[in-house]
């Protein structure tokens, strides 16, 4: 038993290991966007929960419906915070659970509340939290994404990598981290919903970022 341990706490680090090194986008940020552009009001969290279901974006993530609850406020607010860094120093991105909303400008003291924040948003930017393995966390993102991709139009049909090197305006040695960096730049830049948005370009770019995970 002894013996069993460290091969236990072996595979125990393999797997924090591989979560930190997800490839994977939270597909829900995108859907979020399109909330706060065509819509001012203030958010809750189970408001958007729910917005998102009925458009068939949200899916059930666990049989005990606790752990339902958790999963779902989990990723949501995951989300919210990758955005919330995504759109500065432009825009602020409200985060309180009770009070969701975007503003067209950040306010003055904009690291104050980053500061006071800090906290809650470095929890929820740790997948470890969302309570389960590296393997599950992929499969339940791809899922997603293959229902946001079916609700934007996207074509099914994978890029090749070149390709889609090429629609992502890379060259063919580019790292994981430099795809990702041009990912979220592109995505931001023609999501529909911003300024100049295109949502022909944006599919394109959400078709090549799915080839490239996949490669």
């Amino acid at each position: 038993m002894l013996l069993a341990k460290p091969a236990i706490a072996e595979k125990v680090q393999e797997a924090n290991a591989d979560i930190k090194c997800l490839r994977e986008d939270n597909p829900l940020i995108w859907p979020l966007m399109t909330l706060f552009k065509t819509s001012a009001r203030s958010w809750k969290v189970h408001h958007l929960a729910t917005e998102l279901q009925q458009r068939g974006l949200m899916h059930n993530l666990d049989e005990s419906p606790e752990k339902d609850l958790f999963k779902r406020n989990f990723l949501l607010m995951n989300a919210l915070y990758e955005l919330q860094q995504m759109l500065l120093p432009e825009q602020w991105l409200q985060v309180k659970s009770m009070d969701i909303q975007l503003l067209r400008l950040a306010p003055a003291n904009v690291d104050l509340l980053q500061y006071e924040d800090q906290s809650l948003r470095e929890y929820y930017l740790d997948w470890h939290n969302y309570d389960t393995c590296a393997n599950v966390v992929k499969e339940m993102l791809a899922s997603f994404w293959h229902s946001y991709e079916k609700y934007i139009g996207a074509n099914p049909k994978r890029l090749a990598h070149l390709d889609a090197l090429k629609v992502m305006e890379l060259a063919a040695d580019a790292s994981d981290q430099d795809i990702r960096r041009q990912w979220r730049k592109l995505a931001l830049r023609w999501h529909p919903d911003r300024p100049d948005g295109d949502a022909v370009k944006f599919r394109q770019i959400c078709e090549a970022w799915q080839a490239l995970k996949a490669s």
